[in-house]
């Protein structure tokens, strides 16, 4: 069944929400609780497809019982490629709302994209939504009428032509975290942390991997030095506790003062000041070889651990206490804890899901090669132990419900699997894609499919839901 697209003119987190990419701020994937599927039911999920004009190449947010058009609806959020926000009814597939950004004839049907996850304010009023002219929108769940008071829309680069919004936005402490890369590296462009008042939109800190003595947004002309970008699926991780920042930065130049390629940096929780890095070191090779460390971003394990995937096909274990290995000097290379193959040897270019379940730590990594299960085995000199792998290819994995799904972006489906075992539950339909991974709440599944680099301005989105009663 396939629901028509009607053109519409334009607290507190709860249970059951998915505000964000990866749920939560730490980028888990991996939700408590019920979702209401189960190894049972999931085999007799049926699919609405609702027709988007573009592609999510990215996941979608959920609020249950938002209140929009003055009525509760159970609601997925999610933006296109040239910026277009949609709100969807979840059980039946309507359109509620849509909000199209001013000017888009400038960028529609080009290169210039976004693949950034929209965002929802744990207020449940608001949903942030990143466009390719390089502001991020501020948009009234209700209504999808923008907020154009204060510095809305907020102004996160000064050339959208070169610094691309791949990344998904993140919240904390009151701050929309954002992470601006580049596109397909192409000078010149600086990448950057922007941290903006969520209600203001004003610029808090800004935080440059080149020119980093500047705390300012950078005309990259003014500082060309050729990246690093941003651009790991879930950008920004912030760590559970302390509010601290975790990046993974692109190729571009290093010299651990104010060029920071091929690292992992920890920031302040305001992205006002560098804490600590890893660097590692063959940094140089990555960098000529074009096998960036950021091509994901840093997973949280604990309070003392942290997982980076790279496209060298490498998975290393860190110190958070002391990322170099010795201290927490920012500057110096090499540390890691542990260096592994990731599934099947392969670039990861996803986001890890965490899952904690039965006083276990497991790290689930997708490549488009293989997906893989790895637990951690903690001790004075801890260790990831590969679990199991399989030669199927996917997306950034989600765990939810005690079901681990994973989406093949290249041949299409999304499937399900027991995480502990790697047994293969259901195979959903689904068409291909790219960055697309999907969430899981309420007894439904939210897919978007396609791909961003294709330029194309139509588009599905998938949602899979229980049979009616």
């Amino acid at each position: 069944m396939l629901a028509s697209c009607a053109l519409l003119l334009p607290a507190v987190a709860r249970a059951g929400d998915w505000l964000r990419f990866g749920y939560d701020a730490q980028r888990s994937s991996a939700p408590a609780g019920s979702t209401g599927i189960t190894d049972r039911n999931v085999g007799s999920l049926s699919r609405l497809q609702v027709r988007l004009e573009g592609i999510a190449d990215s996941a979608p947010a959920y609020v249950r019982g938002a209140v929009v058009g003055g009525a509760r609806h159970d609601t997925f959020f999610v933006t296109t490629n040239y910026g277009r926000t949609y709100a969807v009814d979840a059980d039946t597939g309507t359109i509620l709302w849509r909000f199209v950004p001013p000017g888009i004839a400038a960028w529609d049907h080009t290169a210039q994209i976004t693949e950034s996850s929209p965002l929802v304010d744990p207020d449940r009023a608001h949903v942030y939504a990143a466009a390719p002219d390089g502001k991020i929108h501020r948009l009234d769940v209700a209504d999808g009428s923008e907020t154009t008071a204060g510095s809305w829309p907020a102004t996160v680069t000064l050339d959208p032509k070169h610094e691309k919004i791949a990344s998904a936005l993140n919240m904390s402490r009151g701050l929309l975290l954002v992470a601006v890369g580049s596109f397909f590296g192409y000078a010149p462009f600086v990448g950057h942390v922007v941290a903006l008042d969520h209600t203001t939109g004003v610029v808090v800190n800004v935080f440059n991997t080149s020119c980093s003595n500047r705390h300012v947004l950078i005309d990259p002309k003014t500082c060309d030095l050729g990246g690093p970008g941003l651009w790991g699926r879930a950008g920004v991780v912030v760590e559970p506790g302390s509010g601290r920042l975790l990046i993974a930065t692109a190729n571009g130049s290093f010299n651990g003062r104010t060029l920071w390629g091929d690292s992992v940096l920890e920031l302040s929780p305001d992205a006002g000041r560098l804490l600590q890095s890893y660097t590692p070191s063959n940094a140089n090779y990555l960098e000529g070889s074009d096998l960036d460390l950021g091509s994901s971003a840093p997973a949280v394990l604990t309070s003392h651990l942290v997982l980076q995937g790279s496209k060298d096909g490498k998975l290393r274990l860190l110190d958070l206490d002391r990322l170099n290995g010795r201290d927490r000097t920012p500057g110096r290379k090499g540390g890691e804890l542990q260096t592994l193959s990731a599934p099947r040897g392969h670039e990861v270019l996803t986001a890890p899901a965490v899952w904690r379940s039965g006083g276990q730590t497991w790290a689930f990594v997708a490549t488009y090669s293989g997906t893989g299960a790895y637990r951690l085995v903690p001790g004075p000199k801890p260790r990831l132990r590969v679990v199991w792998q399989n030669r199927i290819g996917g997306s950034s994995p989600v765990i939810a419900g005690g079901l681990l799904y994973v989406y093949g972006p290249l041949a299409g489906g999304l499937r399900v699997y027991r995480p502990a075992t790697g047994k293969l539950v259901a195979a959903l339909p689904a068409g291909t894609g790219h960055w697309n991974s999907p969430i899981v709440a309420d007894g439904r599944i939210a897919l978007s499919e396609g791909s961003a680099n294709s330029h194309h301005v139509d588009g599905v989105l998938d949602i899979f839901r229980l049979p009616a009663g």
